[in-house]
């Protein structure tokens, strides 16, 4: 009994290893840019994992599997990115569902999106009326993507001969209570300053601090745990 549960354990860690391996090897990908196939692979190669965690007897028979399903998936990527005919059969291509005023019903069914679908859609995307878009597309990850008209794009600041500052990514210096000395040291501060700086804003204690980011202007953002 011992010895079924410790081989259970460790065909479950050698499952887990593989599969992270072999993702790896795969290449990384957003959820919202999974193709179907990539999906369906994904799936399957998931359940392959869990079978060779629970088979202790027969445990490569899973293993060969995934492996030949993770090399297929590969091989597909490959060929996709150097042929853009096999990209177009394998992912799929881009289809407009809308534009200029014109609602393409053909390519909605195909997509199986009814009207309330694509409204919603909009809507979600902040565009509440069809008539301030030009065109909408759905990509082949099954997102939409939305052209606005000209007339209703927001001015941009060099359409208006503006030039504004230019905006940085501001710098972790306290996480869950600890200082990252590295980061407080990248922005040319010191202990002594983040102290003082949490003065200023009543946070007695770093322990009470769970993330302080520090801005190019130096100015220090505190969110204290609750």
């Amino acid at each position: 009994m011992i010895n079924e549960i410790l081989t259970a354990a460790l065909l479950s860690i050698t499952s887990l290893v593989v599969l992270f391996l072999l993702t790896k090897l795969m290449g990384r990908k957003q959820m919202s840019e999974l193709s179907i196939f990539d999906y369906i692979i994904g799936i399957s190669i998931g359940s392959i994992a869990a079978e060779m965690a629970t088979n202790l007897e027969d445990y490569h028979k899973p293993l060969t599997a995934m492996i030949i399903y993770s090399l297929f998936a590969l091989t597909l990527s490959v060929v996709d990115y150097k042929s853009f005919t096999a990209q177009k059969l394998i992912v799929g291509k881009p289809m407009i569902l809308y534009e200029d005023g014109k609602i393409y019903n053909k390519n909605l069914h195909i997509a199986k999106l009814s009207i309330d679908d694509l409204l919603s859609q909009c809507r979600s995307n902040g565009y509440f009326n069809l008539g301030s878009l030009k065109l909408i597309i759905l990509e082949s990850n099954g997102n939409m993507s939305f052209l606005p008209l000209s007339a209703e794009t927001p001015p941009t600041a060099a359409a208006m001969n503006i030039i504004p500052p230019q905006v940085s990514m501001p710098v972790n210096v306290i996480i869950n209570g600890k200082v990252i000395s590295k980061n407080l040291a990248d922005t040319g501060n010191d202990r002594t300053w983040l102290q003082n700086q949490l003065n200023l804003q009543n946070v007695k204690s770093i322990s009470e601090v769970t993330l302080a980011t520090c801005d190019a202007e130096n100015n220090l953002s505190v969110y204290s745990k609750t």
